[in-house]
């Protein structure tokens, strides 16, 4: 048998010199569970975790094969929840969720795989992962030989660089990385040598361990204290003697706590060692007992790689929930991209039933009301939900048990052969007890388009909108948002029906073509259409059932049910109501905004010396660079300048006039194609007003994205901005009304970081910018405030101090020293910002408030651009998807309280960013302001208490400008 797994290094391994691996398999348990989608083995036992930890241990063992690795090695696993820590300090590790449901049988799995590769694994009660590597790390060095530890775990940094008289060290080896970390690495991360590691973790605490530290202190803070004073002891001697400050007091009070965390973050090294390390010797793996095992788990292409052709799988129980033909298959990655799925048939297209009478739609529907759920998808003549006009409806009640009917077929000519087919209005009747009933969950695939189809269709089908409702794929962004390798994952039906359940799907184009001689939907032959119509319920129906479990084991359940699964009728609700705008006010700006482009490209063309095209970057950095001779000039791989947005603002930074004229040519261009040219093209003919689309998962972080048109770039803050938000009006006798959340970012970073001195700003109701400015630089004036303004909300985003720099215009070390005094000043940030980065790392994922969950799969990333765009993105997505938690939360409890309050005739026009936009009748706005404004307040409750207040600012007028 041809093995592909080996371990022996390639050095001689008869020499006197001994080199020990010690693998952290904990963390490589949990980081091979969050990196792959569930799935589960011929058997139906969840083995996603199982397939991720086998791939990257046989990696590891490739690896370390061809650098000469260790002539010893083993894999240390925790082996329960509690330790004699949690005897010291009963909090430790409080805040800890439990494992998943669907990890916790995979843990012996786990255990198997590793035998499998006839590598010691070694695990006891009482004791942690790292208090049995940091005694067999001792042990080992003591004999003279060498310790490498495989973990990025900061806890086991302090073990770094540690010798014994016999000559063997310690070092770690970051898999993830690809890095090796000795004293130099520890030293760049905490600031202090490995031996002072515990101190700097005793001041700061651990929020994934709930190790307290000091409260206040963050990761600068206590690395300059230990700095400066030695040790813990030192420093909390030093204390009463410091200058009156918060920090001191912190000292004083805590440092109890202090030293209680010093002792629970230092790692026991005098632990009974439960398997003499020369037993841990490096071999060549005997391939049957891992062949045996990848087989038993249908590990097909590990099985390939073994060079060991996979037996024929046992036939599975009658009542098994899965099936085999799920194993992973040529990567981890693509592998584990789809869950294996239920005992189905295959999707048979030729399988669906066209219905074209009464009697069989009656049967239909009567299954329907049996089968208790049923997946319903519309047909339209096109994609613009308030002008499309319904074609058909397909229903599924079950795998390859799905339907189409035929409602609006024909060609678009009145002497087209129409073929038989229910009347739409007969059909909708029939349907309506169905699709408002409570005792039938409906479920659809982007199902707010399908809510407002049917609203239009007739009075008779409006219930669909309060009914019982799921949403594919609403549920699958709960689930994986972020998740795919690249980035944003796709969350269409197309690309789910793929990923979940290797199919597919029909492609529209293929149907109706592309082009002049594309036809609509309701001329494509009727027996095409019920195979393409149907098919999409049928996905759908097999999609909820994948995703209805999944929710629940992966905690997906609270987000899903209280947020966002509620939010869709309300959505459909707006986007039918839509807003009014002003025509002639749009066509003024159009005319103006064309007048002052004409009269900045004959200034552009005089200052260049001739006309050229302003719009081609081609053109543009040829003049500026070539022609002008501007200094910075950088070329591309097209061979072509730069000239994006930051190239132009540094030019004018440095006084090129003619960048500065771009820039005003560029951002009147752009308004005037976006908006004031684009919203009159928007006009709904039928309404009169303008009706956007909001996606739902568009957005990773949560919150919702507008298109078509999107209304949420419009700018805010200029007075161009102001007069396009002026040309959106409320109808005669009405005003608008714009409710605002007030700096809700900077609300909720002071709660979720802790920071005493921002919960207590916003408590007293002052200027939190002037207050950051009074922290930072001692005085506020215009200038301090401004900057305060934009290293506030610059720090929440991860900000670099090259980026702060150019926001700021000053140096890079300026801006450094900016955030260093701001860590200073407000040390939780600091902290929160730390903990968050070790959590997304470990974990694969950030978490809101209320459970959202955001997918970083480059936060690891060794290409430095991916690693840092990730980091930057993890830092900000549990605030701002809280954020978009919140004003969720607050648009699904909107109109039942306008209902109680007699204000039902209110209308929610729009959300934009942190801000809701109403329409209502001008007497009645002194009662909507303190219902609207109470909602918005107390919408995080009773789910979570806030310990700052939300503040709402509220304006009306008769334009959506007015109201601001």
């Amino acid at each position: 048998m041809d093995t592909a797994v080996d371990l022996t290094p390639k050095a001689a391994t008869n020499a006197q010199h001994r080199h020990l691996y010690l693998v952290d398999g904990s963390a490589y348990i949990f980081r091979a569970y969050h990196r792959l989608p569930p799935l589960t083995n011929p058997k139906g036992v969840p083995v996603g975790a199982v397939y991720g930890y086998t791939t990257m241990l046989w990696k590891l063992a490739e690896d370390l094969h061809k650098a000469d690795g260790p002539t010893h090695l083993a894999v240390i696993l925790d082996k329960g929840s509690t330790t004699f820590r949690n005897a010291l300090y009963d909090q430790y590790k409080a805040n800890r969720p439990p494992p998943p449901e669907d990890l916790v049988p995979q843990f012996p799995l786990i255990r198997d795989a590793t035998r499998a590769f006839s590598l010691a694994c070694i695990e006891e009660d009482d004791l942690e992962a790292d208090d049995l590597i940091a005694s067999y790390a001792r042990a080992a060095t003591a004999r003279g030989w060498d310790v490498t530890i495989v973990s990025s775990d900061k806890d086991l940094m302090q073990l770094v660089g540690k010798c014994a008289a016999g000559g063997g060290c310690v070092d770690m080896l970051d898999t993830m990385k690809n890095q090796r970390i000795d004293i130099p690495e520890v030293i760049e991360k905490f600031g202090v040598p490995p031996e002072k590691v515990g101190d700097v973790l005793a001041l700061m605490g651990d929020a994934v361990d709930n190790v307290p530290g000091i409260r206040g202190i963050g990761p600068k803070t206590a690395t300059k204290l230990i700095q400066e004073h030695g040790d813990l002891e030192a420093a909390l001697a030093a204390a009463p003697a410091m200058k009156p400050s918060k920090l001191r007091d912190s000292l004083i009070e805590q440092a109890d706590m202090a030293r209680l965390s010093r002792v629970l973050v230092a790692l026991k090294e005098d632990c009974d060692l439960p398997i003499p390390i020369e037993d841990f010797e490096l071999k060549a793996i005997p391939p049957d007992p891992l062949a045996a095992f990848l087989s038993e788990h249908g590990f097909t292409s590990l099985l390939r790689k073994l060079g060991t052709a996979a037996p024929a799988p046992a036939p599975a129980p009658a009542d098994t929930a899965t099936a085999s033909h799920a194993s992973p298959t040529s990567s981890a990655t693509e592998g584990a991209s789809r869950q294996s799925l239920p005992a189905w048939p295959e999707i048979d297209l030729g399988s669906y039933a066209c219905v074209q009478s009464m009697d069989e739609l009656e049967r239909w529907i009567g299954r329907a009301f049996d089968a208790r759920i049923v997946a319903i998808d519309t047909e339209t003549s096109a994609l613009d939900s308030m002008r499309a006009e319904l074609v058909g409806v397909s229903l599924a009640l079950g795998p390859n048990d799905a339907c189409y009917i035929p409602l609006g077929h024909g060609g678009s000519d009145m002497f087209a052969e129409r073929p038989e087919q229910i009347d739409r209005l007969v059909a909708l009747r029939a349907l309506k007890p169905l699709l408002e009933s409570d005792a039938v969950l409906k479920v659809g695939q982007n199902v707010k388009y399908d809510i407002t189809i049917l609203a239009r269709a007739g009075e008779a089908v409006g219930g669909l909108a309060v009914a019982p409702v799921d949403d594919t794929m609403v549920m699958s962004f709960c689930l994986d948002a972020g998740r795919s390798e690249t980035g944003l994952a796709g969350h269409g039906m197309d690309e789910l029906a793929e990923r979940h359940l290797g199919h597919a799907t029909m492609k529209f184009k293929d149907l109706c073509g592309t082009g002049k001689k594309a036809i609509t939907f309701a001329e494509v032959p009727l027996a095409d259409a019920t195979r393409y119509a149907a098919e999409d319920a049928d996905v759908t129906w097999r999609l909820h059932r994948l995703f209805g479990p999944r929710l629940s084991d992966e905690g997906g359940t609270r987000i899903y049910q209280t947020v966002d699964r509620p939010l869709v009728p309300v959505v459909a609700q707006m986007e039918r109501h839509g807003i009014r705008v002003d025509r002639d006010r749009l066509a003024a700006l159009s005319s103006e905004f064309a007048g002052k482009i004409g009269e900045l490209e004959a200034v552009i063309y005089d200052k260049c010396g001739g006309a050229f095209t302003i719009g081609s970057p081609k053109q543009l950095g040829e003049v500026l660079f070539d022609k002008l001779g501007y200094k910075g000039g950088k070329k591309g791989k097209s061979g072509q300048y730069s000239t994006d947005q930051s190239v132009l603002e540094t030019l004018a930074g440095q006084g090129a006039e003619v960048a500065t004229l771009v820039l005003e040519w560029r951002q009147l261009s752009k308004l005037k194609s976006t908006y004031t040219d684009a919203l009159q093209a928007a006009i709904n003919p039928a309404t009169g007003r303008v009706h956007t689309s909001y996606s739902l998962v568009g957005a990773q972080t949560g919150r919702l994205s507008s298109n078509e048109p999107n209304l949420q770039n419009i700018p805010i803050r200029t007075e161009i901005g102001r007069q396009i938000r002026d040309a959106f009006v409320a109808e005669p006798g009405n005003v608008l009304l714009a409710a605002d959340y007030s700096q809700i970012e900077l609300r909720l970073a002071a709660h979720m970081a802790d920071v005493p001195a921002l919960k207590d700003a916003f408590a007293a109701g002052e200027d939190i910018h002037a207050r950051t400015a009074m922290e930072m630089f001692g005085a506020v004036d215009r200038d301090t405030r401004g900057r305060a303004k934009t290293i506030n909300f610059a720090i929440l985003y991860g900000i670099s101090r090259w980026g702060l720099a150019g926001r700021l215009g000053t140096s890079a070390d300026e801006a450094q020293a900016m955030i260093d005094r701001y860590f200073e000043r407000f040390p939780g940030i600091q902290r929160y910002i730390h903990d968050t980065l070790e959590q997304v790392r470990e974990r694969g994922y950030s978490e809101t408030l209320f459970g959202r969950k955001t997918w970083f799969p480059r936060i690891n990333s060794k290409n430095q651009a991916e690693r840092q765009g990730s980091e930057r993105a993890a830092i900000n997505a549990p605030i701002q998807g809280t954020c978009a938690d919140i004003i969720k939360r607050a648009m699904v409890r909107m109109m039942p309280a306008l209902q109680t309050a007699g204000l039902g005739h209110v209308r929610m026009l729009l959300q934009v960013h942190d801000e809701l936009v109403f329409e209502l009748p001008e007497g009645d706005i002194e009662r909507a302001r303190p219902v609207i404004e109470d909602v918005m307040a107390r919408a995080a409750e009773p789910a979570i208490a806030l310990t700052v207040p939300l503040g709402v600012e509220i304006g009306t007028g008769p334009s959506w400008g007015a109201a601001h």
